[in-house]
């Protein structure tokens, strides 16, 4: 069985945070979206779900955490090089994100992070020994 991973993350407004993400330049689904929600294909097995704030209530057992002033999760992506992390870096705070972060550059990687439009923080990482194993 192939596996898919799904994302899914609360917004205070699901069109300006589907207009975001859609600028960084990744695919979106229409059959899986709806009024209270945004499906944003990141790749071919990983999908970011966008809820609006009252639609991500309605699956949590617990209340949701002000992401502007805490952070539930951290996410990383990975990237194909060094090149790719700074443009989607670049991408983002052209569509309204912004930095936490410098770049971090070690012998083995690279990595550098946003934060989207609700506060949510992304991690892009770019690690040449990944690229050899995949």
């Amino acid at each position: 069985m192939s596996r898919k991973l799904i994302i899914n993350l609360a917004t205070a407004d699901l069109k300006a945070a589907t207009d975001f993400y859609l600028k960084l330049g990744f695919g979106f689904h229409p059959l899986f979206s709806s009024d209270g929600a945004s499906c944003i294909v990141l790749c071919d097995h990983l999908y970011l779900m966008l809820l609006t704030q009252e639609k991500f209530s309605a699956f949590s057992p617990k209340p949701l955490v002000d992401s502007q002033q805490q952070t539930q999760v951290l996410n990383c992506l990975t990237c194909q090089s060094k090149a790719e992390v700074e443009q989607l870096v670049h991408k983002a705070l052209q569509a309204g994100g912004k930095t936490y972060n410098q770049a971090q550059e070690h012998p083995f990687m690279y990595a550098r992070g946003f934060q989207d439009l609700d506060g949510h923080v992304w991690e892009l990482l770019y690690m040449e020994m990944l690229q050899a194993t995949v």
